[in-house]
């Protein structure tokens, strides 16, 4: 008798140990730390730092790193196998190129939000610019390297809408991004600058003198998008959710993105 009640015994305590180890190797792998690479357009940089300490401190084992950049930039970086879990473009044909080759599936991508593009001049400045209609009055206009910068590519499309590229085009200073224009009218080097409505809301040195319309360039689309090859396919699901919501679109328009 007493040698069954001490096989009992084991067997009970072993069960015991075993649903225990059980019970803690799931707790580990809920609080598991994940560091997840966002390659983002940088014209999405000041939306999304904000958007990211919300997040992170709902999820404490999430630590979100970014790769701000031109989106044409990124977007080689990704095809020639750069470490990214998701892409947060500013141009849609640079997406596109992704989803085409395979680098992200089309079920894992969505529109996000929308921008406008505006005319800027120093806001301290003597510019004689006043608007699109006197902008080859200027003697350097700053303007994102369009093969490569959206922006650019977009206020190209407004300049030629507009018949101002020939009269300008010899006038202008590129940036390897629309930070960069932007920086380039904060200090004064060029006379106005062409970049995001969202960038020039959050520069306290430069004044919006003029926006392009609508029906001067391509609609204006931030698309989003899980990297296929993310070794982190749950938590980047999950925060690629969290841009979606309510909470996340709040702050993206509170910078001047429009939702799409």
């Amino acid at each position: 008798m007493f040698k069954k009640y001490s096989i009992l015994i084991a067997a009970l305590t072993a069960f015991l140990l075993a649903a225990g180890c059980s019970s803690n190797q799931s707790t580990t792998d809920r609080g598991k730390k994940v560091t997840l690479t966002i390659s983002a357009a940088a014209s999405a940089q000041d939306a999304l730092e904000e958007i990211q300490k919300n997040y992170e401190k709902e999820h404490q084992n999430i630590t979100i790193q970014d790769n701000y950049g031109s989106s044409g930039a990124l977007q080689k970086q990704i095809s020639q196998g750069a470490g990214a879990d998701l892409f947060f473009s500013a141009a849609e044909d640079k997406f596109k190129k992704l989803v085409d080759d395979g680098d992200i599936e089309k079920k894992d991508s969505t529109d996000l939000v929308g921008n406008e593009i505006v005319l800027v001049v120093p806001k301290n400045g003597d510019s004689p610019v006043t608007s699109f209609s006197n902008l080859a009055e200027s003697e350097k206009i700053a303007l994102g390297t369009p093969e490569s910068v959206p922006a650019g590519a977009y206020g190209k499309e407004s300049l030629t809408k507009l018949s101002l590229w020939d009269k300008v085009k010899d006038k202008i200073v590129y940036g390897k991004d629309v930070r960069q224009v932007l920086s380039y009218v904060e200090t004064g080097n060029v006379d106005a600058g062409i970049v995001y409505k969202t960038d020039a809301l959050v520069s306290k040195k430069v004044t919006i003198i003029d926006e392009a319309k609508a029906d001067t360039h391509s609609p204006i689309a931030y698309p989003l998008g899980i990297v296929k090859d993310t070794k982190h396919r749950k938590e980047a699901k999950e925060f690629y959710e969290y841009l979606q919501s309510d909470e996340a679109m709040k702050v993206f328009e509170k910078y001047g993105f429009t939702a799409e």
